[in-house]
């Protein structure tokens, strides 16, 4: 999952989310904004619910620097000034709409797709009846017309990286399977096999490496299967 992908699946498991009581501001979002429940007409949380969102998926530095903000012009002047502003919305871009016809941005969403014509975003404290402050998380789908700025986070500079065990070499299996294995010795044995292994310690069965650590999480090679069995005959 790349970056991009990360900050839509946070943001869509947030649909259907709402603020309450209604026309309050009173939600999760804020909450975590201001680090206690608040509620209040001047709280609007469109921009916040991103911040949310960057902050979930670990990428808060991606957007405005790591700094809070809950007023959208604040964002389109720092990404003009980082050069982070585009033309065409991307997936995971920040659309910035205008819908007081103005020219000055009053609502942003997270870009879901773009036909070249219509954007849709994932939006909080959208709706129905009130674009810009309809107190909901929701998916939306509007004409081009309305958009003012396009920002595109660096999520190039956070490229996940993939494990692929084709690119180990000999030496980093090898490497890597010593680590397992000392990690794995380390944790404590379960209840379980208690009287079990009491019985293969008293027996002589089990008898730990050379410093007496009997590493019952290990994982067990042949070598060390066939000495077990040769000392349980002897």
């Amino acid at each position: 999952m790349t970056p991009a992908e990360r900050i839509l699946d946070i943001a869509e498991r947030q649909l259907g989310m709402v603020e309450y009581p209604p026309n309050s501001n009173n939600v999760i979002y804020n909450t975590e904004y201001y680090g206690r429940e608040v509620s209040g007409s001047n709280l609007d949380w469109c921009a916040v619910f991103i911040w949310w969102v960057f902050r979930k998926a670990g990428l808060s530095h991606l957007y405005y620097d790591g700094e809070k903000t809950a007023y959208v012009p604040a964002l389109v002047d720092w990404a003009t000034k980082k050069g982070l502003t585009v033309g065409t919305p991307e997936p995971g871009d920040l659309v910035c709409f205008d819908f007081n016809n103005n020219n000055r941005a009053d609502h942003i969403g997270i870009c879901a797709s773009y036909d070249g014509k219509r954007v849709t975003t994932i939006d909080g404290n959208t709706g129905v009846g009130n674009e810009a402050n309809g107190g909901a998380v929701m998916k939306r789908t509007r004409n081009e017309r309305y958009i003012v700025c396009v920002i595109h986070p660096q999520y190039e500079t956070e490229v996940d990286e993939v494990f692929d065990p084709s690119k180990m070499t000999d030496e980093d299996i090898l490497a890597f399977a010593k680590r397992m294995s000392s990690v794995l010795a380390k944790q404590p044995p379960s209840g379980w096999s208690d009287e079990a292994r009491e019985w293969a310690e008293k027996n002589g069965i089990i008898n730990g490496d050379e410093n007496g650590n009997l590493q019952y999480k290990k994982f067990c090679t042949r070598e060390e299967l066939v000495q077990l069995l040769y000392n349980a005959e002897h």
